[in-house]
């Protein structure tokens, strides 16, 4: 049950995390970034996969078809959306991983 808690906790301090991001310090989220936050709530592992794409496109690994990050709208290649010195897709890439090893964890000693 520890597990299932852990992941609870934390989806429930990303959720407050970008909440702060938008809303405290006005950054604006970026389509892949809403994508990444509509599934963070559910614990949904395709919200990992959005996260995982993103990461490969800030890096510049995959070449982007759509230009979700641009100079238009809000940019997560700003030094702004840097938290701690890491990209926030992949802080959020990283808080996936966090939930889903926690919740492999969870079904592994429940069965």
């Amino acid at each position: 049950m520890a597990f299932l808690f852990a992941a609870w906790f934390v989806a429930l301090s990303a959720s407050l995390a970008v909440l702060f991001i938008g809303e405290v310090l006005g950054q604006a989220p970026c389509n892949l970034c809403w994508f990444q936050r509509a599934f963070m709530f559910p614990l949904a592992v395709l919200g990992g996969a959005v996260a995982l794409y993103h990461s490969l496109l800030y890096a510049g690994i995959v070449p982007a078809p759509i230009v979700p990050c641009t100079a238009s709208g809000p940019s997560c290649t700003d030094d702004a959306m840097l938290i701690v010195g890491i990209p926030i897709p992949l802080l959020s890439l990283l808080t996936f991983g966090a939930i889903l090893v926690l919740l492999i964890q969870l079904r592994r000693i429940s069965t």
